[in-house]
Formats: structure tokens, sequence, C-alpha cells
């Protein structure tokens, strides 16, 4: 790949460093320091970099993009305030100003943060998702279903496990209750009620353009939390390095698992990718049900990239360096998504780089 200009946006929003605490290592801190990773691994690369914090106003980013004239833009933009959509809506404004985006297009990234219209869309693709799926926007809509107890329950438009805790899952109708109205006023949105899956967890990293790769899968193992602590990837085992959650969760990659087993869960995760709208890289967080099934618990379209965590050591497993995956994710910017216009709002007129190409979708190439 020729030299470019590279330019990686992030979301500044000082809310963001005022809520976390130094143990939290989601905080603007640890982000920061992500940031400058990438960044020097751009540049030992051969690639000039620039980094972008954005803290609400676009018309001043619509300025600077046209003074630097960028390539592309690597996009890190992560919404910091609850039940805030804006990371859909950064995408799609980078692409009317006529640059290639990294990662996800903006309808996919829309899709991956409101969960139940995503699962709706995998489920009527036929891909197998938790039973009980329900949006509740309503404490009282708890009495007009039937469940199915144990179930969990969390936010309906958040990520990173924000909203997840120790009495998510729930064994009662008055639990349900209890949650439902935890979720609607605490965070001013719907609330996600889904069926408890029994079975083992899998983060399944993908990542491609026109061809997908699938990485070797990576099990949550929750073996080791004390009785009392629901085996779920919350918000503390996630972030919270001093929680028990975190110092008792761990991830095992590559998972031990049987060959049709693997090949099973790796299919089912490439497929709901594609029926998001998912592209570039991303990770697929699945969960095996009573029967040993995989279902697909979520899509997330723009995973944490930073070193040694997640897609990265996934990627690590495939003999696929860290500055190699950053250099997949750019590559995979210029392809396409599919049947992406080209239509600029605003002139940009950078210099020549790579030309994207019309793609079409190809088939999903599997490990080994």
């Amino acid at each position: 790949m020729k030299r470019l200009r590279v330019a990686i946006a992030y979301n500044s929003y000082e809310e963001a460093q005022h809520e976390a605490a130094s143990s939290d290592s989601s905080s603007g801190h640890h982000l920061r320091l992500m940031i400058r990773r990438m960044a020097r691994t751009l540049r030992g690369l051969g690639h000039d970099v620039v980094i972008i914090h954005l803290a609400g106003d676009l018309s001043k980013l619509q300025r600077k993009l046209k003074r630097l004239r960028p390539h592309v833009i690597f996009n890190q933009y992560d919404d910091v305030v609850h039940g805030a959509l804006y990371e859909m809506r950064f995408a799609a404004f980078i692409r009317m100003l006529g640059y290639p985006i990294t990662g996800s297009p903006a309808l996919a990234l829309g899709l991956s943060r409101d969960k139940y219209m995503a699962l709706s869309l995998m489920k009527g693709a036929g891909i197998p998702i938790p039973s009980d799926t329900t949006l509740l926007e309503r404490v009282s809509a708890v009495d007009g279903h039937k469940w199915h107890f144990p179930l969990i329950v969390h936010p309906g438009q958040e990520h990173a496990g924000i909203g997840m805790g120790r009495d998510s899952v729930v064994h009662t109708k008055k639990a349900l209750r209890d949650q439902v109205r935890q979720v609607i006023g605490s965070y001013k949105q719907p609330a996600l009620v889904q069926g408890f899956l029994p079975g083992r967890e899998f983060n399944v990293g993908i990542l491609g353009g026109r061809k997908l790769r699938v990485m070797p899968l990576a099990e949550v193992d929750y073996t080791r939390l004390p009785q009392g602590i629901p085996p779920i990837m919350s918000y503390a085992a996630k972030w919270v390095e001093t929680s028990v959650e975190f110092k008792r969760t761990r991830v095992i990659c590559p998972a031990r698992v049987e060959p049709s087993l693997a090949a099973l869960i790796s299919d089912t995760a490439a497929r709901a990718f594609r029926v998001i709208g998912g592209w570039g890289y991303g990770r697929v967080d699945v969960r095996l049900d009573e029967d040993g099934l995989p279902r697909v618990l979520e899509v997330n379209c723009n995973p944490c990239l930073d070193k040694g965590i997640g897609l990265a050591r996934s990627a690590e497993r495939a003999g696929i360096s860290y500055p190699e995956l950053l250099q997949a994710v750019i590559r995979a910017a210029f392809e396409g998504p599919p049947y992406d216009m080209h239509l600029p709002i605003f002139s940009t007129k950078p210099d020549a780089a790579p030309r994207r190409r019309r793609t079409r979708r190809q088939p999903v190439k599997r490990p080994v």
C-alpha cells in the first residue's frame, strides 16, 4: 500500500473523562493511550498520521479536514453519552464530505446500536437469536408477555457492557419489573429482554471487506466467578480492573472447540455480520443454547482495536500482526462497502489515493 495521509478521529467529549474512575479501562485516559498506539503503528508503516479529537463541533472538523486533505479517516468515534446514536451520524457525515472511512457504514453502525432492530433482522434472515427477545418501553408491558425464566435485561441502545451488572439476570417477574424499571429510569431508553442462555460464550472476530476472514474463536471463561455473580460480560467484567468480575473472568484464545462446532459458530457469526451490513472489521458475540447450538447475542461493527486484546488478540492467533491488522482495516475502507455510491455533498479532492472499486459480496473465508 502506498503512503497515505491518515486522520484518526475519536470522541473526546469531556463527559467520558468526568464519569470514569482511574480503575476503569474504558476511561478517556485509556482511550487516548490506545489512539497514540495506533498512530505510532501506522507511522511505522510509513503513513502520515494526524489525530483529530472531536468534542461536538462538526463544522470545525469539516474545515480541518479540508486543510489536512487526508486520504482516509480512521474511525474511532465512540458515543459516550447514554442513548446517544452519533456513531452512525459521524460516519454518514464523513461520507457526505467524500472521504473513505474505516469500518462499517452508517446504517450498520446504527443497527448494531439498536439491538432489537438488529436482532429482528437477523431472526428474519434465519440466524438464531435468544428466545423471548422483546423490547419493553414501559414497566407495565412486562405483564403482557408469557416469560420463560431465567431472563437477561439490558439497555436496548447501549454497548460495551453498559447497563449490565449483577442484577441483570432475573428469575422472577418481580425482579424483571425491577430491572426494566431500572434500565428505563437510568438510561432513558427501552429495556431489551432475552432468554438467558446457559451455554459457553464466544467472541468471533471478523476482518475484511469483499472477502471476510473469521479469526480463531475466543471463549469467555466464567468458571472462576463466585456463586451469586452471573456469568455475563458485564460492564465490570469488561472494564473495571479492581472488580471481582474483571479479575475472575478470562478469555481463552484460541478456544478449545470441536471443529464442527467451530465451523458452525464461524459461519453463523459471518452471516450475522453481513446481514447487519458490517464492513472492514467486527466482532460477533455468540452463546450456546441448552441444545449446544450457537445463538447470536449481538454484532459489534467497530469493536475495540487496541493491541493485545479483543480482535487484535484473535488476529495475532491467526498470524496477523498488529500493524498488518490496521493495514487490512485501511485496505477495506478503499474497497467498499458494496453499492456505496461516492456522492460527496462538498468537494474535498485529496491527492490521489487507492481507488475504491465497485464490489460484490464474496463467500466467507473461514479458518482451516
